[in-house]
């Protein structure tokens, strides 16, 4: 799957808040401790593999805090890394980089752990036709960032915003009457606004299942099912006159040692939640080399 566009404009703001929030300005400890005038190389290593999501995110921060920074990328997003392996190489004020390393850090780790984590999912289903899906779960503020992190995975991107898309959950159909009823206010909603957007119906069980079936539902988002569910809802669409339309989803507590299983078995999206909201940082460590030098005179 093709990693998405780099969201420029979402990391310049979150770039510039990282910092106003560190006090990148004031850093007394570094103030204090490091010459001014010292220049020196840095390098921003892993001691863990995993894939790489989030580079031009490093270029931001630089931009940002430090623009006479030289960084050089050693890999680029959508790489696998073995732990020891160099990522970047930043040289300039010894000053600017240490004030930096935390921001840095912190975005590049967050990015390539939930890239590493959507990867081990992806593979995890090669070879069958389903694929593997992000959610809305992600850190606020970093929407943007997550989900392109998720596509350096080789997964992809469910709905960004609540614009994007209808998807009826749970307290929805509550609220509506039931899943014929919301479905029916929905299209009801979308034709008085002069707008068509696609409708993700979240079903519980089987017969809500079918009913979403029979109200014209094309896209079914199974949440929570046991797999014995799932098997007939697939073999309920494949049975259904024009069922192969009907895109079926499934979502919730999806776990690595089930995701095959489940893709095995007919669907063709899988939304993960963890992939954003559970991710483990992968482990990033910033040093600088031993080359410092007084800044020339």
């Amino acid at each position: 799957m093709r990693i998405a566009d780099f969201p420029v404009s979402a990391a310049r703001a979150s770039v510039a808040a990282a910092l106003t929030e560190d006090r990148a300005d004031d850093d007394v400890t570094t103030l204090w401790s490091v010459p001014a005038d010292l220049v020196a190389t840095a390098e921003i290593s892993t001691r863990r593999p995993g894939v790489v999501a989030g580079m031009p995110v490093v270029r931001e921060v630089f931009a940002q805090s430090a623009p006479e920074v030289g960084v050089e990328a050693l890999v680029a997003d959508g790489e696998r890394v073995r732990a020891g392996d160099v990522l970047v190489r930043l040289t300039g004020s010894a000053r600017s980089l240490i004030t930096a390393e935390r921001t840095v850090l912190n975005f590049l780790q967050r990015l390539c752990g939930i890239a590493t984590g959507t990867d081990a999912f992806v593979q995890a289903v090669a070879g069958t036709p389903a694929r593997i899906l992000d959610t809305r779960k992600t850190a606020p503020g970093l929407r943007a960032l997550d989900k392109y992190a998720v596509t350096a995975g080789g997964g992809g991107n469910h709905r960004l915003t609540l614009a994007a898309m209808v998807l009826l959950k749970e307290n929805h159909i509550t609220a509506a009457g039931g899943v014929t009823a919301a479905i029916d206010a929905v299209r009801k909603g979308m034709a008085e606004c002069g707008r068509s957007l696609p409708i993700d119906v979240e079903v519980q069980t089987v017969a809500q299942a079918r009913e979403a079936m029979e109200a014209g539902a094309g896209w079914l988002m199974l949440d929570n099912m046991e797999m014995a569910d799932i098997e007939e809802v697939t073999r309920m669409r494949s049975r259904r006159r024009g069922g192969s339309k009907i895109l079926l989803e499934d979502s919730g507590n999806v776990a690595l040692d089930r995701v095959r299983a489940i893709a095995e078995a007919g669907v063709d999206l899988i939304s993960i939640g963890a992939l954003t909201h559970s991710a483990p940082a992968l482990d990033l460590t910033m040093l600088i080399t031993t080359d410092a030098a007084p800044c020339p005179r």
